[in-house]
């Protein structure tokens, strides 16, 4: 049942960026589709959606030790294990340890993780094109422009756009989330890659502080990536509308929003047939690619990351 992710154990190597090793959620691996593998070095985090039992991870835990005494010899395993579902997690240390704190490079840039709590560890890996692209965008638009580049950064989570666009040239990134507990890891982060200064953080609810951030604007970049459903607070059906229909008000002419979504069971046409009702004014511009690592047989089930662009001009006051 996992021959696909031993073979992926068997050939692993090295990186210094943190990465996915196997991604048996893409489809492509039949038999495979409950495990993930990632490398947060120096610590392998594996991952179940299906409960497992002991007798079958022992082959694994086994791959992996095997693997790592070749790759790193006399060093000892560092693995995490959680098992998941939609609504709970369950995490333990499986061999060695994690250090603490666990700063993962990407792309030159550094990040707080955190394996042994939670759903979401601090650093979205496949995201990873996504925050290129923001570096890159923010730098080539930076430096053909006179005046600031200013970026809003909705659902920021631990704010990993925010230093991409920052080390793009960035003059200022607005970063706003409800938890309060994401964003004081964003600063660290920030610190973490030596950008004091540029941007300001609001532990604030988005639906309610429309004001706020309206007044601070306009954007030349405005990045959304809401969770596909969170209790209590956003369900992607229904209140990403919401947002799409603040998008002209926020933008500078010319300006680009970034439209995240991670949901299998809404593909791109989802946002595209919702933008062009909410925002019709707004220029579909390009899907962003996946890392390959997050290679999915159905492709609109995986990661959609889309861009639009506003009009050059400003539309005629009413």
């Amino acid at each position: 049942m996992s021959q696909a992710l031993l073979n992926a154990i068997a050939h692993m190597t090295l990186s210094p960026d943190a990465q996915r090793v196997f991604h048996g959620r893409g489809g492509l691996h039949p038999g495979c589709e409950q495990w993930t593998l990632d490398l947060y070095p120096p610590v392998c985090l594996l991952t179940s959606y299906q409960p497992v039992s002991a007798e079958a991870l022992a082959p694994i835990e086994a791959a992996l030790h095997a693997r790592w005494a070749t790759l790193c010899p006399g060093e000892p395993l560092n693995l995490v294990f959680q098992h998941r579902d939609e609504v709970r997690a369950h995490t333990e240390l499986r061999h060695g340890t994690v250090p603490e704190p666990h700063i993962v490079t990407e792309q030159g840039s550094r990040f707080k993780v955190h394996l042994l709590r939670g759903f979401n560890h601090g650093l979205f890996l496949d995201m990873a094109e996504g925050r290129r692209w923001v570096r890159e965008h923010v730098a080539a638009h930076r430096t053909a422009a006179s005046s600031s580049f200013k970026v809003l950064n909705l659902f920021a989570y631990t704010c990993a756009f925010s230093v991409a666009a920052l080390q793009g040239g960035a003059s200022q990134v607005i970063n706003v989330d409800m938890a309060s507990g994401a964003l004081s890891i964003g600063r660290q982060n920030h610190q973490l890659n030596g950008l004091p200064d540029g941007a300001t953080f609001l532990a604030h609810d988005i639906f309610n502080s429309w004001g706020k951030i309206n007044r601070l604007g306009p954007y030349d970049l405005v990045i959304m990536d809401p969770p596909a459903y969170q209790k209590g607070s956003f369900v992607a059906e229904k209140d990403y509308t919401r947002l799409m229909r603040r998008l002209p008000d926020l933008l500078a002419p010319g300006g680009h929003a970034l439209l995240c979504l991670n949901s299998p069971k809404l593909g791109p046409d989802f946002l595209m047939d919702q933008m062009a009702i909410e925002a019709p004014g707004l220029r579909w511009v390009e899907r962003l690619p996946n890392p390959a690592a997050f290679a999915d047989a159905t492709p609109d089930r995986a990661l959609k990351v889309l861009v639009y662009q506003a009009p050059l001009t400003a539309p005629p006051c009413a």
